[in-house]
């Protein structure tokens, strides 16, 4: 009968190795805690790690929120409700989230709006114009985009 042992890791070892992680992309602490947790590290190695990482820059919220709302609005053209809401889910704070959701500029947070919305339109093959209008406001909702501004751009483009 084979035990199954477990890779068990120092400090300093579970501490260069989520140097490294942290280092190739941007995490919350969230997802830094869940790591550990994963390499089976005890909690009072869990929180000496964290202030490490934290103390050497390692692991920065202000930074990760501003990153995750610059990428996730250019790349994955998401409203700001949706930006909000995930960021919470990753228990980043509001003053963060805020933050972050400032760095977009109005005039380019409508473009996009404006875009994604031009092209979805013209993707959508269903005929009856109401069940189309659904399927608009359905997409740009899921995404994240304001109530007001969906319904807006809903009946400019489909009447």
């Amino acid at each position: 009968m084979l035990m199954q042992t477990k890779k068990t890791y120092t400090v300093q070892e579970a501490t260069r190795k989520l140097e490294h992680y942290c280092a190739y992309q941007e995490r919350c602490h969230q997802e830094v805690r869940k790591k550990l947790e994963s390499l089976h590290m005890i909690p009072e190695a869990i929180d000496v790690i964290m202030v490490h990482l934290l103390e050497h820059n390692f692991l920065n919220e202000e930074r990760f929120a501003k990153t995750f709302v610059s990428g996730k609005f250019r790349i994955k053209a998401w409203g700001r409700r949706r930006l909000t809401l995930e960021l919470k889910k990753k228990d980043i704070g509001k003053v963060n989230i805020n933050q972050a959701l400032a760095e977009i500029e109005n005039t380019e947070y409508i473009e996009v709006f404006n875009t994604l919305a031009e092209k979805k339109v013209n993707l959508i093959t269903e005929p009856n114009i109401y069940k189309k209008k659904k399927k608009l406001i359905d997409y740009l909702l899921y995404r994240g985009w304001e109530t007001h501004l969906v319904y807006e751009k809903a009946k400019e483009l489909l009447g």
